[in-house]
């Protein structure tokens, strides 16, 4: 491969170790890579997640951030705590400003809340060289947060997120230029590789595709007609090649709908789930109203508790545009009604308004008095802004179906 022609950049991926559970540790005043410690969605339930367990746990027992509460061992060494998400997003955002020190706005990407991208170009004299701006980086988290990182080097933020995820854990920091490609990347399982799940492993695996090498190696033509515009992106990014931007504005700005899903703590039967959709509906209509659109496009999806298995996801487009969350009720209901086979429990639902029209494109209906309908949702919302999201709730959202007030407690779907 000639890679004359592409871009070099000095990108710096970061990724701070089991970094709930470093931050939990350094709360209580524990080293963070000795500590055994469990960060736990929920300690309530057994079967509650583990979001995050510390390298010492992970290396004694094998428990991994897709373990379950009930699987813990019973050692009286481990510290098992709930999760805090305000706190890590506070020390996230608070390790974003540490690197502005040393980079521009601009040159920040942010991926998670424990991974980011920095672009280091042309700070050589201010820093010093790419390996020693991000050992000064590396140490600076250490000395402000107790936070141990790793850190990947590469000439885009595809190779320097693949290398960090498979050599700088182990080695600290690690370094991967296009001309180290074959021998640091290519040997990899294909399942090793950043951008590549289960399902498409299975897939490259059935084509005699089990390595990176073998990906790179393998006729373009071919992967292009077997996965479209993923098959081509995955033979460049075996080479290495990754064409995304480096600067700028990272955030999207065109929204092409709003949805809001919920993975209920319990069964709910059919009579109750029309709370859980009716506070869904309200979610989703406030996004859409925050700015400024409406949608001619309902979805709705259920999923059947396990004992059953199976649910549906049906969706149906209405004439004109709305935001109106009473509106978008009445469609799921319908949806519902419809598609529901009539006896099994459910344990998850989501709602979808998408087609989305800004707001001044919607037209009068001469019947109904939609003018009206409209400003009603733009007033609870304006009260919600001021006084909280649970200042002004329907009656339905204070019955035990109701899901609005316990997801008020939390962030990413997890308690404050």
């Amino acid at each position: 491969m000639d890679y004359s022609s592409y871009p070099r950049n000095d990108v710096l991926c970061i990724d701070m170790r089991s970094f709930y559970a470093s931050v939990e540790a350094v709360k209580l005043g524990l080293d963070p890579m000795k500590t055994m410690l469990a960060v736990v969605g929920d300690p309530s339930r057994s079967g509650s997640i583990v979001l995050a367990a510390s390298p010492a746990l992970k290396k004694k027992y094998g428990i991994s951030n897709v373990s379950r509460f009930f699987e813990l061992p019973d050692d009286p060494d481990v510290y098992i705590v709930p999760a805090h998400m305000a706190d890590y997003l506070h020390v996230s955002v608070e390790i974003t400003k540490l690197i502005n020190q040393y980079a521009p706005k601009e040159a920040i990407h942010p991926y998670s809340v424990d991974e980011i991208w920095v672009t280091i170009n042309g700070l050589e004299k201010l820093f010093g060289n790419c390996w020693e701006i991000a050992r000064k980086i590396q140490q600076d988290i250490l000395r402000n947060f107790g936070i141990t990182s790793s850190i990947g080097i590469g000439d885009n933020k595809f190779l320097a997120k693949v290398v960090m995820d498979l050599h700088g854990k182990k080695a600290g920091i690690a370094e991967c230029r296009y001309e180290d490609v074959e021998e640091k990347l290519w040997p990899f399982p294909v399942q090793d590789i950043w951008g590549i799940g289960t399902r498409m492993k299975r897939n490259l695996n059935r084509m005699g595709i089990v390595t990176l090498g073998q990906l790179a190696n393998y006729d373009l033509n071919h992967l292009k007609k077997r996965f479209g515009i993923m098959g081509e992106q995955l033979y460049w990014h075996a080479w290495g090649i990754d064409l995304s931007p480096v600067y700028g504005s990272f955030t999207k700005t065109e929204h092409k709908g709003f949805g809001h899903g919920i993975a209920l703590l319990r069964d709910y039967t059919k009579d109750e789930v029309a709370v859980c959709i009716l506070d869904l509906c309200e979610e989703v209509c406030r996004r859409a109203r925050a700015r400024d659109k409406a949608g001619k496009t309902i979805h709705l999806g259920i999923a059947y508790s396990k004992e059953t298995g199976g649910g549906f996801s049906r969706s149906r487009s209405i004439t004109l545009p709305t935001n109106v969350t009473m509106d978008i009720y009445h469609i799921c209901m319908q949806l519902f009604h419809e598609f529901y086979d009539g006896k099994s429990n459910i344990r998850h639902v989501s709602v979808t308004l998408d087609h989305l029209f800004d707001k001044g494109e919607t037209q009068l209906d001469l019947f109904e008095d939609r003018p009206k309908k409209t400003d009603i949702g733009y007033v609870m919302d304006a009260i919600r802004d001021k006084y909280g999201s649970t200042a002004i709730l329907r009656a339905s959202s204070y019955t035990d179906a109701g899901v609005t007030i316990d997801r008020s407690k939390k962030i990413g779907g997890h308690y404050a």
